[in-house]
């Protein structure tokens, strides 16, 4: 795979820059987090650098798609930082998961795609991570799981709420009272992931993934994206006006045109993304 872009410096002082890796190939931007010591686990300094660099993807005219993955190929993310968790009182502990919540949501509501390159376990706060993501591409090793309960906990990060959206009911709650783990196998019979790769080819197989993206409309993915987001939170009637606006809208944007008449004169189209 080509490097193109290098590789993103953060704002100084923003962040601490050592917990994610990030750079720029072919348009997609790649945030690993980098913390293998720790099974890159998530704590307040991850979820403000995760922020920060989110924040910077969405509006960066040169990224096409984002994906997110977990440095020293065991874990995505193994979950929250149990140690910093420890003294949480009950305030603190609802702030944390507000904090969470807010930072994947900008995950689930970016306006360009967002694969989760999940390349070991995946458990805790690091299943939710990538149930905000739009795509979650897997591992044949990885392994996910919420055992938040085995601590006396429930996840606080969005599973209980993303995970039987996805999954349906039963098998959400399977997960969630039992807090055992499945595989990559049933992860994708389950539809909670939508892709499983030989663990070596992973980075290739999520790069072609975004290329493909990439070529396309930025407009129309856009609009895709948010008849999706929203459509899924209303009725089925609002969701359908809501379908029929932005395919009205399509029509007026640069796109279109340039969609229309590539396929028209049997050419390759070149999305201006307007």
């Amino acid at each position: 795979m080509g490097n193109k872009g290098g590789t993103l410096r953060l704002p100084e002082g923003a962040v601490e820059e050592s917990l994610l890796n990030v750079e720029t190939r072919q348009r997609t931007r790649w945030i690993t987090i980098n913390r293998p010591d720790k099974l890159n686990a998530l704590n307040s300094a991850v979820l403000e650098a995760l922020e920060t660099v989110l924040t910077a993807a969405a509006s960066d005219g040169d990224v096409a798609v984002v994906v997110i993955s977990g440095a020293g190929g065991k874990a995505f993310v193994a979950g929250a930082d149990i140690a910093a968790m420890q003294g949480f009182s009950a305030a603190e502990g609802r702030e944390f998961a507000r904090r969470g919540q807010r930072v994947f949501e900008l995950l689930e509501r970016s306006p360009k795609p967002v694969i989760a390159a999940i390349n070991g376990f995946a458990l805790g706060g690091g299943l939710e991570l990538a149930l905000a993501c739009h795509l979650r591409v897997a591992s044949e090793l990885a392994r996910f799981g919420q055992p938040e309960v085995k601590l006396g906990l429930i996840p606080g990060f969005g599973g209980t709420q993303r995970l039987p959206r996805l999954i349906g009911r039963g098998r959400a709650l399977q997960l969630l009272l039992t807090g055992e783990m499945v595989d990559a196998a049933t992860a994708l019979s389950w539809g909670l992931v939508d892709r499983v790769i030989a663990g070596s080819d992973l980075p290739e197989a999520v790069q072609k993934l975004a290329d493909t993206m990439t070529a396309l409309s930025p407009t129309a993915i856009r609009h895709c994206l948010e008849a999706v987001n929203s459509g899924a939170e209303c009725p089925l009637e609002v969701g359908l006006e809501l379908e029929a606006a932005l395919f009205g809208v399509s029509f007026a944007t640069g796109d279109m045109k340039e969609g229309v008449a590539a396929f028209l004169e049997k050419r390759t189209p070149v999305f201006p993304g307007s």
